[in-house]
C-alpha cells in the first residue's frame, strides 16, 4: 500500500476539492489539527502509478505505508488488520465493522496514533462496539482495561466470537444502552462510533475521559457536534474527514 500526502491551506482545498474528489472519491482523507493552520490530505492506494497522477496534478508526495497498517485482501475474503505488530482478523458477519468502513478506519488511525505515546495499562470503553474491532485493537495496543458496549445482543455475540478467534482475553463485552452507561472508574479513552445525535446526547456522560474518539458523524452534522463539544468545554484536538464521514479526537488539553 502507498499513501499520497499533501499539506494544504483551507483555501487551497476549497478551490480544488471538487476536482480532487472526482479523482479520489471516498478515498480522500482530510485531517485538520487544532494547533495547525494547514490541513493534511491523504489518499491510500495499492497503485503507486495512480497516486503519481495525483502528484502530477495536485503536488504532494508518495510514501509506502508501514506494515503495521491496514492490509487488505479481495472484497469477499476476511480482511486482517495489523494492530500492535500482530494481525487482527474480523470476518464479515452480521455485526457492523470489519475495518473497511471509513468511520471504523479513521477511528483505528486515531487510536494507533494516540496510544504509542502512553505507557501500557491505559483503559478504554468502546460505545457502539459492533463487531468489537476497536475494543480488540485497543487490547492489542496495550490497553489493560477494555469494555465494549452495544445494545444489540447479536453484535455482542459476534464481538465475543471475534475475541476468541483472535485469542484475545480480558475484554468485557456487555449488552447495554450507551445512553445509560456510566463508568464506575476513571477511563482514559472513550471511542464512540455512533450517529451524531446520539454522540451529542451522551457527551456529558463521557466528557470526563482523558480522550474521546468520536466517529459516525456526517459532514453536514459536523458543526452540530463541534457546538456540542464547545458547550461541554471539550477541546477538538484533531479532525479527519473521508468521503461524507468525519471523525474527531477530542479531550481536555
Amino acid at each position: 500500500m502507498y499513501l499520497w500526502r499533501k499539506s494544504a491551506t483551507p483555501r487551497w482545498l476549497s478551490d480544488n476539492e471538487n476536482k480532487l474528489r472526482t479523482r479520489t472519491g471516498d478515498q480522500l482523507a482530510v485531517i485538520e489539527r487544532a494547533d495547525r493552520k494547514r490541513l493534511q490530505l491523504e489518499v491510500a492506494s495499492r497503485s503507486r502509478a495512480e497516486l503519481q497522477r495525483l502528484v502530477n496534478q495536485f503536488g504532494g508526495r508518495i510514501e509506502k505505508l508501514p506494515h503495521d497498517w491496514l492490509k487488505r485482501f479481495s472484497r469477499h475474503k476476511t480482511k486482517p488488520i495489523k494492530v500492535g505488530g500482530r494481525s487482527l482478523i474480523i470476518p464479515a458477519g452480521t455485526a457492523f465493522g470489519t475495518g473497511e468502513h471509513a468511520t471504523t478506519s479513521m477511528s483505528l488511525r486515531l487510536l494507533e496514533k494516540l496510544t504509542p505515546k502512553w505507557k501500557p495499562g491505559w483503559s478504554i470503553v468502546d460505545l457502539g462496539a459492533g463487531s468489537g474491532i476497536l475494543a480488540l485493537a485497543a487490547k492489542r495496543l496495550g490497553a489493560a482495561r477494555v469494555i465494549g458496549i452495544d445494545n444489540d445482543p447479536a453484535a455482542i455475540s459476534t464481538a465475543k466470537q471475534n475475541a476468541r478467534l483472535n485469542k484475545i482475553s480480558g475484554v468485557k463485552f456487555r449488552v447495554a444502552d450507551v445512553r445509560r452507561w456510566k463508568s464506575q472508574a476513571k477511563i482514559d479513552i472513550v471511542i464512540a462510533n455512533l450517529f451524531s445525535e446520539l454522540l451529542i446526547e451522551i457527551l456529558p456522560r463521557i466528557k470526563p475521559a482523558r480522550r474521546l474518539i468520536l466517529s459516525g458523524v456526517l459532514r453536514r452534522q459536523e458543526r452540530d457536534v463541534r457546538r456540542a463539544l464547545a458547550r461541554n468545554k471539550i477541546d477538538i484536538l484533531e479532525v479527519r474527514r473521508r468521503g461524507k464521514w468525519v471523525a474527531m479526537l477530542a479531550g481536555h488539553r
